[in-house]
């Protein structure tokens, strides 16, 4: 809430104002014009503080005060809402995602070496599976740029348009939460998750376009259209790809069989060359997460070269309050003219 005055100037007048009631306190208008006080002098000091004195402060009190808000009602004071409309250069973003079943592995940090201390890191959420790991870093990514676009495409052997690009980032962020790996197949294309961005992104009016694609596999569906292919498509419609590689040496699968739980050893499939080549042709980075911590560092990176600027216009909805200070004045001034000529009336 934001107050302020539209003539701020005008509260010089409140000096003007004292002056007079200075004055006025000080030299009262006769009631009858005489040749000497002398006579009433003497009877005022033989009642000092009588009767008379309520009768002059109390009505003059009612001119004070009304003259202020008078003043103040003159300076126009008012209170306005503020309101701040934001308007973007805009990137829109699209996230392509592996849902292929190799991202339930887990890439198991540096400082975990036995198996219960991987199990206790997953029960305290301190590690993730790929696909967890992943889920989380992109929406810190959604969080950080609340002024895009950002869309969504999950994969496997076929993509498919979990949310095209978007400012309800909470639709977003639910739409992400639900995704589980290998409900829509267990291979990987890579080509068809960049072509229906590309397919999404082409009509877009935004300054720049981007597709971030998340893979922790190597391409094994025959399509029409090559990983290659579809990244010359997205380079012929100024459409910049960042590739992320999931995966690292000493990966594990979590099993549960009959006799408990277990880990069995992964290997590390992404094609790394593949995804670097992706990346090149559109003018895009590739970057390789071998954990958690890589994969956050790599969506920073992404963060910081992918930057709005954003423009913002300030509205301001304001509320006149002098008629307020208008009715409060013609009050005081009016309850004192009365009061002055009526019950506190003064006969010399």
């Amino acid at each position: 809430m934001i107050h302020t005055l539209t003539h701020p100037y005008m509260l010089f007048l409140l000096v003007i104002l004292a002056l007079i009631l200075w004055r006025a306190w000080h030299n009262p208008v006769p009631s009858l014009v005489i040749p000497s006080l002398k006579v009433f002098q003497k009877a005022a000091v033989k009642n000092p503080g009588g009767r008379g004195s309520y009768r002059k402060w109390i009505p003059f009190l009612c001119y004070a005060i009304g003259g202020i808000m008078l003043i103040i009602a003159i300076a126009a004071p008012r209170e306005g809402m503020e309101q701040i409309r934001r308007r973007t250069e805009g990137i829109d973003i699209i996230v392509a995602l592996d849902l292929s079943g190799s991202m339930r592995a887990i890439d198991v940090p540096a400082g975990i070496r036995t198996k219960n201390e991987l199990s206790a890191a997953l029960e305290s959420g301190k590690v993730k599976d790929r696909l967890g790991t992943a889920k989380e870093e992109i929406a810190k990514f959604i969080n950080a740029r609340p002024n895009d676009r950002i869309g969504l495409v999950a994969f496997a052997p076929k993509p498919y348009m979990v949310c095209p690009p978007t400012l309800d980032h909470p639709w977003l962020l639910a739409n992400l939460n639900r995704l589980e790996t290998g409900v829509i197949g267990d291979m990987t294309g890579i080509a068809g998750p960049i072509t229906s961005a590309v397919r999404r992104l082409k009509d877009s009016d935004s300054k720049r376009r981007i597709v971030v694609l998340f893979t922790d596999g190597v391409n094994n569906v025959n399509a029409k259209v090559t990983p290659l292919q579809a990244a010359k498509l997205a380079d012929t419609f100024n459409v910049t790809v960042y590739t992320v590689g999931i995966g690292s040496g000493n990966s594990v699968m979590k099993q549960e069989s009959f006799f408990g739980s277990g880990f069995m050893p992964v290997q590390n499939e992404f094609d790394e060359k593949l995804l670097q080549e992706i990346a090149s042709v559109t003018g895009g980075v590739y970057y390789k997460a071998e954990d958690g911590d890589s994969m956050q560092q790599a969506m920073e990176q992404i963060d910081k070269l992918e930057k709005t600027s954003v423009e913002q216009n300030i509205l301001i909805n304001w509320k006149e309050l002098y008629p307020f200070f208008c009715y409060l004045a013609a009050g005081l001034l009016l309850c004192g003219f009365v009061l002055e000529k009526t019950v506190l009336l003064r006969i010399p």
